[in-house]
């Protein structure tokens, strides 16, 4: 045990201090402060974004019974590196494509938050951090191929980041060996339970923010999305009651299904004419995510041997999923009635786009997603032996 410590105190101090070092080093002969110069109208909505982030998701992830410490402090710890190489490669990304948007450096990191609920408590910190890296550039990637060849805008593009963190994480966890069947470590107890509520709750405040901080028309944005949100909380009461066997309410559910409604219509804001389309989005995301729940941790996740701690698979994804599927829907009804019927091609395009950046965001998340698991499990990496899955004191100084 002894080693085991030393060598996380020889690796991960030294990385942090090299990724540093380097990033501070870019950011010198790259560019100054003068060329940050529009991030500052979107302050307000950016903060709160940040919150979501840090706050939000920090004590979201606090699931576990020991693994508190962890969970938020490795989520600070990603998200304060993260951010930084977010930054660099949103300026790579501008000079590319031409674009400016210094607030997608931000949006782009809740990839890795949510990508880091599906290996929580069984990814080290190194592997943590070179988890982090990967995916932003495997996300900026993706991005630049739906800009530049889908033609789609980029603030749909930003608005995949739940589908993108979703499937990177969980074919991230297929790459790692499952926890012995008699460690309990894995499970929740009531107070940690009540922190990643609270983290649920602050994620749902925020979240309107961060739909409509790429938004052309924000009022739009806000409107949709804090109704969809309404609901899906109003609907995951009553699915919880309706689905648990004594008829009581599960606080798994609640945590879940209250954000579905939010990341249902993100990638639908634009389309929205009516607010009662933007409530049935909400009620369907959360009727999705509650029964995904039971189909998805008996029948899917122990097939295809997939361990999703958090439970990112259907929080983030199915919701997505089904965003995506209500996007090619909404345009097709708009466009629909718009063109004449000599026209239709340009509604095949338009759905071939839809459908064309759908799959090749969650191709590639898949794709690198495995293969970036592969690498994290090599021996330089350090993995954790599945006995001390799960443990705060692994990694920290805990007192009890």
């Amino acid at each position: 045990m002894p080693s085991r410590y030393l060598n996380f105190r020889c690796s991960v101090p030294w990385l942090i201090l090299l990724l540093q070092t380097l990033f501070l080093s870019c950011f010198f002969f790259g560019f100054g402060v003068g060329d940050i110069n529009s991030s500052l109208d979107s302050y307000p909505e950016l903060q709160d974004v940040i919150h979501m982030l840090i706050f939000g998701f920090g004590f979201f992830l606090m699931v576990l019974r020991r693994y508190g410490f962890s969970s938020t402090g490795f989520n600070f710890l990603l998200i304060v590196l993260g951010v930084q190489c977010s930054v660099l490669l949103e300026y790579l990304f501008i000079f590319l494509v031409e674009q400016e948007n210094e607030a997608g450096a931000v949006v782009s990191m809740t990839a890795v938050v949510i990508s880091t609920g599906a290996v929580l408590g069984k990814a080290n910190p190194v592997q943590l951090i070179v988890m982090t890296l990967v995916e932003l550039i495997v996300f900026y990637v993706s991005r630049y191929i739906n800009m530049t060849f889908l033609k789609v805008q980029e603030h749909l593009i930003l608005m995949h980041v739940h589908l993108f963190g979703a499937y990177f994480g969980l074919a991230l966890s297929s790459c790692f060996p499952e926890p012995p069947p008699g460690l309990d470590k894995n499970r929740s107890t009531p107070k940690s339970d009540l922190f990643s509520v609270l983290g649920a709750v602050f994620v749902w405040v925020y979240w309107p923010s961060f739909s409509s901080i790429l938004a052309y028309i924000k009022v739009k944005a806000v409107l949709s999305a804090s109704l969809a949100l309404t609901v899906s909380a109003v609907a995951a009461f009553m699915l919880s009651a309706l689905t648990s066997k004594d008829g009581k309410f599960r606080m798994s559910h609640i945590r879940s299904a209250v954000l579905a409604g939010g990341v249902t219509v993100a990638s639908t804001e634009h389309l929205i004419q009516h607010p009662w389309i933007a409530m049935i989005l909400g009620l369907l995301g959360s009727v999705i995510t509650i029964l995904g729940s039971h189909c998805l941790q008996r029948c899917f996740n122990p097939a295809l041997k997939l361990q999703d701690t958090s439970g990112v698979h259907f929080t983030f994804g199915l919701p997505a999923v089904l965003g995506a599927v209500a996007c090619v829907v909404l345009h097709v009804v708009e466009e629909g009635t718009e063109t004449q019927l000599n026209d239709l091609s340009s509604v095949g395009y338009l759905i071939f786009y839809d459908v064309g950046a759908f799959c090749q965001t969650i191709s590639t998340a898949l794709i690198t997603g495995f293969i970036t698991g592969l690498i994290l499990n090599i021996k330089l990496l350090k993995a954790v032996h599945v006995s001390k899955y799960f443990d705060d004191q692994f990694y920290w100084e805990v007192s009890f």
